[in-house]
């Protein structure tokens, strides 16, 4: 049996049209997305702000958030969001930000409200709030992942790993590249009570390289592990190398279990300098940066060894979680579930534009 296949013919550039046009209404969809979220955080918190001035002016007791939540159940009885617990927190958003303009303008405005409770009940000042929101503007974190990053004091760590950067790169590059390195790395697919040679813990790594990628920062893509350089017949291998997509640059990272030695600078500087001499370009990158990572460190002895090489290194801490501790983050079953149901009660999707009125 003979199956004839119809064609179509096709006008000159209707290819590029229907892409660009598919484009055109995806970024529509989501903006109309966006917007819906901005108008529910709007409603959320014009809604603390009015119980807030009514229980300062007119003296109404806590008992009216429970009337509230009852009275816009029964109207709305199929939305979620008029619980007491939900209307406690429209108050809170509002004395966090006590003006809406502040609050509109502001990361976390952009964010689902399930992200916002986060930042209310695990934060307790209008600063850490507005850094974290930034960062899961940014980053894209799920609310589980900002949940994990607060845990993990992520705005402490970041950018404070002692490092030689500003004395051996210029000083604008040295400010850039201490934003690649975090004082401590929580590495959650590493047991620390387990003792493991350095060898095996770089295989558990790149078992969970997206993991890997995510703790180590925005912008990092794995280049190779036990990278081989060759030097004058001699053959090296870098641990770990990956390349920062924004800053153009290259990063060598070293893995020791224990603690830091002065020797290990010496290690890490010479691959440093042997992937910025030989496999980096200077026409296009940034000059390449090391990162040692150590489960212990003493800061006297660090000093000296930082001084002692010409190469720019960060020497930083990194643990992993026991498993009681990865225990009590969310599974993906119950991640995509917490997922699911932000975006049912909050952003509901956006499935085809409206029909367009007559001309």
């Amino acid at each position: 049996m003979t199956i004839e296949t119809a064609s179509r013919s096709e006008p000159a550039g209707y290819t590029a049209f229907i892409a660009d046009l598919k484009h055109r209404v995806r970024t529509t969809q989501f903006r109309a997305v966006r917007a819906a979220n901005t108008q529910v955080l709007r409603l959320y918190w014009s809604v603390g702000r009015d119980i807030l001035d009514r229980q300062k002016n007119e003296g109404w007791g806590a008992k009216v958030v429970d009337q509230i939540s009852a009275d816009m159940r029964r109207e709305f009885p199929g939305q979620q969001g008029w619980s007491r617990r939900s209307l406690l927190y429209m108050r809170k958003v509002a004395e966090a930000w006590p003006a809406e303009s502040e609050f509109v303008q502001q990361p976390v405005a952009q964010l689902p409200w399930g992200h916002v409770t986060i930042l209310l009940a695990k934060l307790r000042t209008r600063e850490d709030r507005d850094w974290y929101a930034a960062q899961a503007v940014e980053n894209g974190w799920s609310r589980a992942s900002l949940e994990f990053e607060i845990k993990m004091d992520l705005k402490s760590r970041l950018g404070s790993a002692p490092s030689n950067f500003s004395t051996t790169l210029e000083a604008s590059d040295s400010d850039l590249a201490q934003q690649v390195v975090k004082d401590s790395y929580v590495f959650e697919h590493l047991d620390p009570g387990k003792q493991i040679a350095e060898r095996d813990r770089e295989q558990a790594l790149m078992d969970r390289i997206q993991a890997t990628l995510l703790e180590l920062g925005r912008g990092m893509a794995f280049v190779g592990r036990q990278f081989r350089i060759e030097v004058g017949g001699d053959e090296f291998f870098v641990d770990l190398l990956f390349f920062h997509v924004t800053q153009l640059r290259y990063v060598v990272v070293e893995l020791k279990v224990g603690k830091f030695q002065p020797a290990h600078m010496g290690q890490i500087g010479t691959y440093v300098a042997m992937i910025d001499g030989e496999v980096r370009d200077p026409a296009i990158h940034a000059r390449t940066v090391g990162i040692l990572l150590c489960t212990e460190r003493n800061g006297a002895t660090l000093d000296y060894a930082l001084a002692s090489t010409a190469s720019p290194v960060a020497v930083a801490l990194y643990e992993g979680l026991t498993p009681k501790e990865r225990a009590e983050l969310p599974d993906p079953e119950e991640l995509e579930a917490i997922i699911g149901e932000e975006i049912r009660a909050h952003e509901p999707p956006v499935t085809a534009l409206p029909e367009p009125g007559p001309a």
